[in-house]
């Protein structure tokens, strides 16, 4: 069980690759620049449209040339490193792992830095725990334009900076518990719901940060408004007072200066005597617009960003150079999610400051479930990653320089990060030569234990140019009582593309789940010679982009694999029928640019009408049109919500007796909005032992 933290074993070895890489670069920045300049994107050529003196055509114009002619006097050069190169990448290891360490300070309290979970002891009701999948379209950037994306080293960082924004957001939950109101909508709050100031209440920051990489880059998160009051509030009882812990600048829901209640959205003049939001004292909550008979309110603020540059190893290339910052398009508004726990979500400390709320949610059966439909967890469409996410699987994270940037801005909340999977080359003389690695990554806020990747050998057309395969990981996520550890494993893949070839991806189902067994049963097998107590399984879970979707008739072959046996997809009712609310994940690629999908607020309430939908997402092919068609005012019947090929599944199958998975929420995300032609999918699962706490 010895993780890969280094691309080869001998410094020798890495020296080589790069001096090889350095070589081939130039050649290949070039080509991809040529080829770049010949395809544009829908917002290029409205660019290009508007532009009266016609320069940036005039710039394409020029610049070809130019690149064509340094393209063939780096050839030479490009071929001598490829020699080099090609042979090195048989003994390269399969995947990169790279620990950011937790500072001193975070250390003692048993934490592994902002994002970072505390192994700590496994708790009798258990915890819950939150995925998440997202495909990111990372390719080349001239590959990248032909899904109507480009500036792929821009869009990867801006990905990792969404994606860690929205995940280390302090969380709201809010459950009312009324005869006549059982839920509330997180959409009806978005007017008051602008953002948060991500600090802890005491605004402090670590000194240093380090991790097991060298220098990274250094960035300050903007502030923003309260999203529970308006400006100009007071008296407000989640904020000390001037006499308790000093000013009102260290709050971690208001921004300096906001100290009056007058104006406060969320209570008029009454308060509640069980919401946490109350201080000690309060008495009536008649006059609270959020109360009717009882409300429970839990935040859970994150720990703070640290500023120090943070520092990457892994796969450098020489000749990368660092993209510049083009500003954090991070939606500001805060998403309102519901509570499920009862007694033990309380945020707020007697003295109405922001207590430190585990960052791990712990799962404590609610006295009642609230459903949407029929239902028994809730299911939206959120403009946000989920608050407190646990674990990340990406997909088509092709583009090394890209792989570089977003790895450094996802160890800003992710300390264990597995990355640059796949071999490039041949793998085996039969194989063909792989120009691209497979695109997986896996991040996670609990120590990595054990890694395993392994190469679909059967890849057809352009999808065989590329080391499509599976990632296995085994997590540790706490210890029992007995000293037994408690383990979680996870699978990242993406499956064959090529639509018409659904024998290809069943066989690739057939090869995950065997892989899946055999490295279930290898990593939990004991050291030689030593007696180790045996693992606790808590979850099994598989995420990625299968590419096929569960209504269209084209892919009844994947929807009847053995895979949906074994695993639970909680967006499904069965083979070719999805649940109502299930929504498609694959954007229309023309109208990724539209004013109307440009935001993830706006791209959010486009989903959420049923012609919205109908405009901006793909649908499975019919008969009527062609499949590689726009869909875009296209008026014939379509089947579903679109086609949905980005999948979270998990497995009861294999955990301790009496011990059970319960999904709280499974959430459709759209905060990528413009930088992906896929929407992200989340899921939080509840792991409940069954026993009652002491």
């Amino acid at each position: 069980m010895v993780l890969h933290t280094t691309p080869y074993s001998s410094a020798c070895l890495h020296f080589l690759d790069g001096l090889s890489w350095s070589l081939v670069f130039p050649c290949y920045w070039l080509l991809d620049r040529l080829l770049a300049s010949c395809v544009a994107t829908s917002l290029e050529k409205r660019q290009r449209s508007q532009d009266p003196c016609s320069f940036l055509t005039l710039c394409v114009l020029i610049s070809a040339p130019l690149y064509l002619l340094l393209l063939l006097a780096s050839l030479p050069f490009a071929l001598l490193g490829f020699i080099i190169w090609a042979p090195l990448q048989a003994i390269r290891q399969p995947y990169l792992y790279t620990y950011r360490r937790p500072d001193k300070h975070q250390a003692e309290q048993g934490q592994a830095g902002p994002g970072g979970v505390g192994i700590g002891e496994w708790r009798p009701q258990g915890r819950s725990f939150c995925f998440s999948s997202a495909n990111v379209c990372l390719l080349p950037d001239s590959l990248a334009r032909f899904n109507n994306l480009s500036d792929t080293h821009r869009r990867a960082r801006e990905v990792g900076k969404r994606i860690r924004n929205g995940a280390s957001r302090p969380q709201i939950k809010i459950y009312i518990d009324s005869p006549t109101n059982t839920s509330i909508s997180a959409a009806s709050f978005s007017s008051l719901a602008t953002g948060f100031r991500r600090t802890s209440s005491l605004d402090q920051r670590p000194d240093h940060t380090h991790t097991t990489n060298g220098p990274a880059d250094n960035e300050t998160e903007p502030l923003t408004e309260c999203p529970i009051h308006s400006s100009g509030a007071t008296d407000c009882p989640v904020h000390p007072s001037a006499g308790d812990q000093g000013s009102s600048e260290y709050c971690p829901l208001h921004p300096a200066g906001t100290n009056s209640n007058a104006d406060c959205p969320v209570h008029t003049s009454g308060e509640a005597p069980d919401c946490p939001m109350h201080s000690t004292g309060a008495h009536n909550g008649h006059d609270c617009p959020l109360h009717t008979s009882g409300v429970q309110i839990s935040i859970s603020a994150p720990e703070p960003d640290p500023q120090e540059e943070e520092a990457e190893t892994g796969n450098h290339r020489p000749g990368e150079q660092a993209g510049g910052d083009t500003g954090s398009m991070t939606a500001s508004r805060e998403s309102l999610a519901r509570y499920h726990g009862s007694d033990g979500g309380v945020g707020i400390s007697s003295n109405n400051t922001l207590s430190h709320v585990p960052r791990t949610s712990i799962f404590k059966r609610p006295g009642r479930k609230r459903r949407h439909g029929d239902e028994t967890f809730d299911h939206e469409i959120s403009a946000f990653f989920p608050a407190n996410l646990d674990f990340l699987a990406l997909q088509e994270v092709f583009d090394h320089g890209s792989t570089t940037r977003l790895r450094r801005q996802l160890h800003r909340y992710f300390p264990y990060v597995l990355s640059d999977v796949g071999q490039y080359g041949w793998k085996g003389c039969c194989s063909r030569f792989k120009f691209l690695n497979s695109g997986l990554m896996l991040a996670s806020r609990y120590p990595i234990l054990d890694a395993r990747y392994e190469c679909y050998p059967n890849g057809r057309g352009e999808d065989a140019l590329a080391a499509k395969g599976a990632l296995f990981a085994k997590v540790h996520v706490g210890t029992s009582h007995q000293e037994q550890r408690v383990v979680g494993y996870l699978t990242c893949t993406h499956l064959h593309a090529i639509e018409a070839d659904a024998s290809v991806r069943c066989e690739q189902l057939d090869l995950l789940l065997q892989w899946g067994a055999e490295f279930r049963q290898s990593s939990s097998q004991p050291p030689a010679g030593e007696k180790v107590l045996e693992d606790l399984v808590a979850f099994d879970v598989i995420l990625g982009d299968l590419n096929f979707d569960n209504c269209s008739s084209e892919d009844k072959l994947e929807q009847q694999h053995a895979l949906f046996t074994q695993y639970k997809d909680p967006c499904r009712l069965g083979p070719g029928e999805d649940k109502p609310w299930a929504l498609g994940t694959l954007l229309d690629p023309s109208g990724l640019y539209d004013d109307e999908v440009s935001s993830p607020e706006s791209l959010q309430k486009v989903m959420e009408n049923e012609e919205g939908r109908k405009e901006y997402l793909v649908f499975p092919p019919s008969k009527s049109q062609c499949p590689a068609s726009s869909q875009k005012g296209r008026k014939i019947p379509l089947k579903g919500n679109g086609r949905r090929i980005d999948y979270i599944l998990y497995s009861d199958e294999g955990l301790q007796q009496d011990w059970k998975l319960e999904i709280e929420e499974f959430s459709f995300v759209t905060q990528l909005a413009g930088i992906t032609d896929h929407l992200s999918v989340a899921m939080r699962l509840a792991v409940s032992t069954g026993e009652e706490e002491p």
